[in-house]
């Protein structure tokens, strides 16, 4: 089953290197895409995750049918539940024509969920539900779908820390993560570079430009903190200032030094004597701390009363309770 506005990617992926890495990785894509099992692919943001959930497919007997992704970060949190399931007409205000999900639109295909860390709880708990039954619900309805998909998902953060945050469900982890790959950082295979460099060149639209030995030695040695999208981003960014030309290591370093990230060429001095940058501040540690103090005063001043304290915090019953639970906080009787 196709549905409209869900399809393969129109390229073939490629995941492009020599190193040990990279090539360890290939042949294990090679190993497992036959398999059915669900996959977790961990890495830093930017070092190639999607590429690997599409070779997976790509490789596969699931290659003729759809390959569908959605970044679960990039749906409100309010309309994922539509989005993986889809909808029937009427569900909600909006909804004004029934709509598939990918779900759906992934049937015999692969389903490719990025970000997966970023699912709220209740989510969560639908997604187990339809990964273990290969059975889902629309919005609005009560009618049964059958599904037969892989699932692929990806994720940048330690879902192992989130359980122990109460953020991520240990079942669904289990899961998830029948098979495992990981991606390294950019940093962590810097001989890749020159080859990338070459792929995104020959991909890149416009005149084709080429890099001397000298400004691929520079690349070489920066951080690259965006890893291997930061990388593309700056090949189509060379191709845009200096078509056709041939870059040699002064204009690399010239665009290097307009990001907003100091280059390896060129540290920045560090300021004699402690600073406000070299104290570790644990952002979601303070923001939980405040969060458990408004939500604690505002279930004594209503006496414990759920929907009078959420009305009070001006959020909804179901999530100031996914809080409480999260927070590990008692209503007061």
């Amino acid at each position: 089953m196709r549905t409209k506005g869900f399809s393969p990617p129109s390229q073939l992926a490629t995941l492009v290197g020599k190193s040990a890495m990279i090539t360890a990785i290939r042949a294990e894509i090679e190993t497992l895409a036959d398999s059915n099992a669900s996959v977790l692919i961990t890495g830093p943001s930017g070092s190639g995750k999607d590429v690997v959930a599409q070779l997976l497919h790509q490789r596969s007997r699931r290659a003729p049918r759809p390959f569908v992704a959605l970044n679960c970060a990039a749906v409100a949190r309010d309309l994922l539940e539509s989005e993986l399931f889809g909808h029937e007409a009427g569900a909600f205000t909006g909804a004004i024509k029934a709509r598939p999900g990918r779900f759906e639109a992934a049937h015999g295909g692969t389903l490719f969920l990025d970000e997966v860390g970023d699912m709220a709880l209740a989510m969560q708990a639908k997604l187990l539900r339809a990964l273990e039954t290969r059975v889902i619900e629309r919005v609005g309805s009560m009618l049964p779908i059958n599904v037969d998909v892989r699932l692929c998902a990806a994720t940048s953060v330690d879902l192992v820390a989130a359980i122990d945050r109460g953020d991520f469900r240990s079942d669904l982890l289990y899961r998830l993560d029948v098979i495992r790959i990981c991606m390294p950082a950019l940093a962590d295979h810097p001989e890749d570079i020159p080859l990338l460099v070459a792929h995104f060149t020959a991909q890149s639209p416009g005149e084709p430009i080429a890099f001397d030995d000298g400004a691929l030695a520079l690349l070489c040695d920066q951080p690259w903190h965006g890893n291997v999208r930061e990388l593309k981003n700056f090949v189509e960014r060379a191709q845009a200032h200096f078509p056709g030309q041939r870059v040699t290591a002064e204009m690399a370093a010239q665009l290097l030094r307009r990001t907003s990230r100091p280059t390896a060429s060129a540290p920045p001095a560090k300021p004699v004597g402690p600073t406000a940058t070299d104290v570790a501040i644990d952002l979601k540690a303070v923001l939980a701390t405040l969060e458990h103090a408004y939500i604690t005063e505002a279930l004594q001043a209503s006496g414990g009363a759920i929907a009078a304290s959420a009305k009070r915090l001006g959020l909804q019953r179901t999530t100031l309770i996914e809080k409480m639970r999260r927070l590990h906080i008692t209503a007061p009787v």
